[in-house]
């Protein structure tokens, strides 16, 4: 998911557009406050941020971004008309990953985001969860399928670590939405099939270790977890 931060309406849709039809998932948002805000749901993969906005500029939401340590490494390229050499080098000072100076070309909007991509994807350590094909890193807010990573919305991140961290067992929908949309949330069940049908979708093959138990719920198959215990 790539956030395109622009209050020129005209701008952002031609951004989170072009994404799109270049495979990205993308979402535009028209000032820093709200796409501070929507952090708290969310993480996305990359955000093209405006320098010059009204409220909040680019620089002062990228030092929130900064400064907070579940979002500084989310990577940042810094949009702006002024095309001075001051500007470029306060936004790398301040840690953008890279810029854009307006206008530019939509095409080269792409390359800069798989470009920047390519060098933040890091190599999975060890203090991921892995369960068969998955990988699951709850610092970086990462999943790994099949060795392709995968860019999840929050719920669908929390329901995997939910199952990761309990291979095997059975979730009831009952269970799944009193722990991941809290106890107080009135919806129906049906929203938690609809979200485990996108995780499996997502993770590709791997997703077919979820596992629908009929009439109860679902889990998640770990053949290495069942086959020690067979041999226990």
């Amino acid at each position: 998911m790539v956030w395109c931060v622009d209050d020129d309406s005209t701008i952002r849709e031609i951004e989170v557009y072009t994404l799109e039809q270049t495979g990205f998932t993308a979402r535009g948002f028209a000032d820093g406050v709200s796409m501070l805000e929507a952090l708290k749901d969310e993480i996305p993969e990359l955000i093209i941020l405006d320098i010059m906005m009204p409220e909040l500029d680019g620089i002062e939401v990228l030092k929130k971004l900064r400064s907070e340590p579940l979002y500084k490494d989310i990577p940042v390229i810094m949009a702006t008309a002024k095309g001075t050499e001051m500007d470029k080098i306060g936004g790398l000072n301040m840690g953008a990953d890279d810029y854009l100076v307006k206008p530019f070309g939509v095409m080269e909007m792409v390359a800069r985001v798989k470009a920047v991509l390519r060098r933040s994807v890091k190599t999975v350590e060890s203090d991921g969860i892995t369960v068969g094909s998955i990988t699951l890193k709850e610092k970086e807010h990462k999943v790994i399928s099949d060795g392709e990573k995968v860019e999840l919305t929050h719920k669908e991140f929390e329901i995997l670590k939910l199952f990761m961290q309990n291979p095997n067992m059975v979730f009831s929908r009952d269970k799944l939405m009193s722990e991941i949309w809290g106890m107080d949330y009135i919806g129906e069940t049906r929203t938690v099939d609809m979200h485990i049908k996108t995780l499996r979708h997502k993770l590709g093959s791997a997703g077919g270790q979820i596992k629908t138990v009929i009439g109860v719920g679902y889990r998640l198959e770990d053949e290495a977890d069942e086959s020690r215990a067979h041999h226990a």
